[in-house]
């Protein structure tokens, strides 16, 4: 008994903020992407268990909460680094060798199989379809800041100094 108390506790506490976040929405379906949004930014991403409360807690199917958590390429089912690096991947920018910077990422950041954040979650590595910048080809997007005609060694070069400042500021 004392045990199933301290899990319900500690699932209350977890979800203190979701709850909050409902409140404030008015418990409202209409409401779902606000309500999804700032939960993410709370958590720093979706959970199963976060999409099946929040479905309950607005009285829709899981499932479809679940459908949109994954049709908007914002919002995450997996956490995300403190640094988001978005690399094109469209045509200009493939025809430009971004697989190469890829590749250099993914290994200079032990990023294997479909694994995309960092162990130590400083680092997220995405590719995208288009990032609309072609003439920069190949071109990268890190914290939002624009990174174009890149190289591997650029890419690997830009992230160690990111992490240089990362050090300097803690």
């Amino acid at each position: 008994m004392q045990e199933s108390m301290e899990k319900t506790t500690a699932m209350i506490e977890h979800f203190a903020e979701v709850n909050r976040i409902l409140q404030k929405h008015n418990y409202s379906a209409a409401k779902l992407i606000p309500i999804l949004q700032e939960t993410q930014e709370v958590y720093k991403c979706l959970s199963k268990e976060v999409i099946s409360y929040v479905a309950t807690s607005i009285g829709v199917p899981p499932a479809k909460v679940y459908g949109v958590a994954t049709f908007y390429a914002h919002f995450s089912l997996e956490p995300k680094g403190r640094h988001i690096i978005r690399l094109c991947d469209g045509t200009a920018c493939h025809v430009k060798k971004s697989h190469g910077i890829l590749n250099a990422l993914r290994s200079h950041l032990k990023l294997e199989g479909d694994k995309t954040t960092s162990d130590d979650f400083a680092f997220t590595v995405e590719t995208v379809s288009c990032l609309g910048a072609c003439g920069l080809a190949p071109v990268m997007v890190v914290d939002g800041e624009v990174h174009g005609q890149v190289v591997p060694e650029q890419a690997v070069a830009l992230v160690e100094e990111i992490k240089k400042n990362d050090a300097a500021e803690n």
